[in-house]
């Protein structure tokens, strides 16, 4: 039976890279190919998701998007079937409706959310991706990226989702650099026009970022400004417990 090459090839390293990390070189030798043709599966390869960058830029593992859909062939493991309990809770808490987004490329896309009992001028987001830099949920994976990844992210053309949506590379790195201390952000009307969101990201045991948990609500309740700091608190310490369950330590 005929094969495409590149997919069989880009197929042989996810399964070396699953079973042992290694650099480009370390690769070729070990599949007996060019380090040409390893470095360009690679760079497609991190560009989806599927590998990333070890912390100290020696070598390739398992990415994101690749941990999330082996997750979703159990859906009792599935990161929407261990967030919802926790979901629930927040939306008692914060009293606006919560969801969850994986990262998919260059996007975030929601897989789940849980209403809060007065929805008003609120959609349910489920199965829809959109851009990161125009999301908190975008925005708090994007922030758990290599340096050299978000880069290229922020090398390309940025779209504009309303007049509040902020594109400028140097802006959206400050983001960047809050959200790694805080480990959470906010933002209003940046990918809709009367809706505002805040959103915390999720870790699994491997301590790689795999989603985002978030509240959004109609900007003119949502936050209420005395309980800004009272909802981020809540949002974070909720996606440390749903990162837990998940077997990320802290």
């Amino acid at each position: 039976m005929q094969t495409v090459q590149s997919i069989d090839r880009a197929f042989q390293i996810l399964e070396e890279v699953a079973s042992d990390p290694g650099g480009i070189s370390d690769l070729s030798r070990r599949l007996d190919l060019p380090t040409s043709t390893v470095a360009r599966l690679l760079t497609t390869l991190e560009r989806l998701g599927a590998v990333e960058r070890l912390v100290d830029d020696n070598g390739y593992r398992i990415g994101s998007a690749i941990v999330t859909m082996a997750g979703s062939i159990d859906p009792n493991q599935s990161l929407f079937a261990v967030g919802q309990p926790h979901m629930v809770d927040l939306v008692e808490q914060v009293a606006e409706a919560v969801g969850l987004s994986i990262p998919a490329g260059y996007d975030v896309h929601y897989i789940g959310q849980v209403n809060c009992a007065n929805p008003v001028q609120v959609r349910d987001w489920t199965g829809v991706s959109l851009p990161m830099h125009v999301v908190p949920s975008g925005m708090v994976v994007l922030a758990h990226w290599p340096d050299e990844a978000i880069d290229r992210y922020l090398s390309r053309k940025l779209d504009r989702y309303t007049p509040g949506s902020v594109t400028d590379p140097r802006r959206i790195r400050e983001r960047i650099e809050r959200i790694r201390d805080e480990d959470v952000s906010w933002m209003e009307e940046e990918f809709a026009e009367g809706i505002s969101s805040v959103a915390a990201p999720l870790f699994n045991a491997s301590g790689v970022v795999v989603g985002a948990l978030h509240s959004h609500g109609p900007t003119y309740r949502f936050p209420d400004e005395a309980l800004r700091d009272v909802i981020s608190g809540r949002v974070r310490s909720t996606a440390q417990a749903i990162s837990a369950a998940l077997g990320h330590v802290a």
